[in-house]
C-alpha cells in the first residue's frame, strides 16, 4: 500500500482523541464495531449472524485496526465526543481522511448521566449479571448487552413504583411463573434483599429440571438464601406461605392466565405479568361484524393478541386489582413489550362492572371464549 505510512499516521491521530465508537466496513457486507470500555477497547464482528467478541488493549488498537485494512476492509468511521472521523482506503491504496464536528458531541456524557440515574448504576458489581455477560467484572455494561441492561432497569422501575412503599426488613413473598434461566428473578432478589434491604422470599417455578438445578446451584453460589427454584406446572403449583407478589414474565398462551388465576385466587397483593405466544383467541376469533381484522393472518394475530391482553386486564378490574398496561421494552427490541400491572384495592362496584361488560362485549363479538374468564368463574359473579 503507497500511503501505509499516511494511513498509520491516521489511525494514530483519531485513537488520540479517545473515540467511544469505531466501526470498519468493507465489500461483501464485511463490519466491525470497536466499543471503548474502562480502559480498553471491545471488537465485535458479527458472522453467520453471531457475535464474536473480543477486547483490545489501547495500546493494541493501531496494529489491530491496520491489520483489519490488511485483510480487506476499506474504510474506518470513528466518534468522539467532538469530532466524526471517516478514513477511507482508494482503490490505488491511497488513504482518505475526514473529519468534523460530532452532532452528537454530548451523546457519551449524556449516556453516562442516564447510566448514573438508573436502578442498578454502572460501575458496581452485580454478580448475575457479570455471568449473564451484562457486565464486566468491575461493573461496566457490556457495550453489545446495554439493550438487556435497559430492560433490567426499567423492569426494576416498574417493580419499584409498586413496591417502593416497603420498609426496610419488612418480609416479601414473590412468586415467579414460567421463570425459565431466571435472570431477572436473580436480579429481582438482588435488588430488594441487597439494595432495599427488604427480607423477601422468591420462588421461581418452571417445568424445566435441568433448568432449575442449575438455577438452585447459582441461588447457592451467590448466598441468595430467600431464592429457590422448584420444578412444577403453574397451574399446579400451591404454594407453602402466602403469597404477596405473582410475577410471570414470558408464560406461553394460556400458562399466563393460569398465573393470573393463581395469583387472584391467592389474594395475591401485587400482579405484574407479560404475556407471551396468545394463540388461544386467534384459534377461535370469528370476524364479527369486522370481517376485515380475520381476512389477513398477520392482523388477526396481532389483534388477537391485544384483544387477549385487554380481556385479561379488564377481568382483574373486575375482580378488584387496580391494572395497568405499560410498556416493558421498546418495540424495537421485541414486540412482546406490554406488561400487565395490577394492585390489590377497593375498587367502587360500578367500576368493577363496567370493566366486566366491556370485556363480555369484546368476547361476544368475536366469540371469544378465553381461559382466565373460565377459570375466575365465579369470581366474576
Amino acid at each position: 500500500m503507497d500511503s501505509e505510512n499516511d494511513l498509520q499516521q491516521y489511525v494514530k491521530r483519531i485513537l488520540a482523541d479517545n473515540p467511544y465508537k469505531l466501526v470498519l466496513s468493507g465489500q461483501d457486507g464485511m463490519r466491525e464495531t470497536l466499543r471503548r470500555l474502562a480502559n480498553a477497547y471491545q471488537a465485535e464482528k458479527i458472522v453467520n449472524r453471531q457475535a464474536f467478541q473480543a477486547n483490545l488493549a489501547v495500546e493494541e488498537m493501531v496494529s489491530y485496526i491496520l491489520s483489519r485494512f490488511e485483510e480487506g476492509y476499506r474504510q474506518l468511521n470513528a466518534w468522539s465526543e467532538s469530532y466524526e472521523y471517516n478514513l477511507r482506503v482508494a482503490k490505488r491504496g491511497r488513504a482518505m481522511f475526514s473529519r468534523k464536528a460530532n452532532k452528537n458531541a454530548a451523546e457519551p456524557s449524556e449516556q453516562h448521566n442516564r447510566v448514573k440515574n438508573y436502578i442498578l448504576p454502572e460501575g458496581e458489581v452485580v454478580p448475575p449479571l457479570v455471568d449473564m455477560g451484562i457486565f464486566t467484572p468491575d461493573g461496566k455494561v457490556i457495550p453489545s448487552r446495554y439493550d438487556k441492561y435497559k430492560q433490567i432497569n426499567r423492569f426494576l422501575e416498574m417493580m419499584d413504583d409498586t413496591l417502593g412503599g416497603i420498609g426496610e426488613g419488612e418480609e416479601l413473598h414473590i412468586v415467579d411463573f414460567g421463570c425459565g434461566k431466571s435472570y431477572l428473578t436473580f436480579i429481582l432478589y438482588y435488588y430488594l434483599y441487597k439494595v432495599k434491604k427488604i427480607h423477601a422470599v422468591v420462588t421461581g417455578v418452571d417445568l424445566k429440571a435441568d433448568v432449575i438445578e442449575a438455577c438452585n446451584k447459582a441461588a447457592k453460589k451467590y448466598g441468595y438464601d430467600g431464592l429457590s427454584f422448584v420444578t412444577g406446572d403453574i397451574a399446579g403449583f400451591r404454594p407453602d406461605d402466602v403469597v404477596d407478589v405473582v410475577v410471570s414474565l414470558h408464560a406461553c398462551d394460556t400458562a399466563t392466565d393460569y398465573a393470573l388465576y393463581n395469583a387472584v385466587a391467592w389474594n395475591a397483593k401485587h400482579i405484574f405479568s407479560v404475556p407471551c405466544c396468545q394463540h388461544e383467541l386467534n384459534k377461535q376469533m370469528t370476524g364479527g361484524r369486522f370481517p376485515i381484522l380475520a381476512r389477513y393472518g398477520i392482523i388477526q394475530e396481532r389483534f388477537a393478541a391485544m384483544a387477549t391482553d385487554t380481556i385479561r386486564a379488564n377481568l382483574l378490574t373486575a375482580v378488584e386489582y387496580k391494572t395497568q398496561m405499560l410498556e416493558f421494552v421498546d418495540l424495537a427490541h421485541t414486540p412482546k413489550n406490554l406488561l400487565i400491572r395490577g394492585s390489590k384495592c377497593d375498587l367502587p362496584e360500578e367500576h368493577r362492572q363496567q370493566a366486566l361488560l366491556k370485556a363480555k362485549a369484546l368476547m361476544d363479538e368475536f366469540d371469544f371464549k378465553p381461559t382466565l374468564f373460565r377459570l375466575l368463574g365465579d369470581m366474576l359473579a
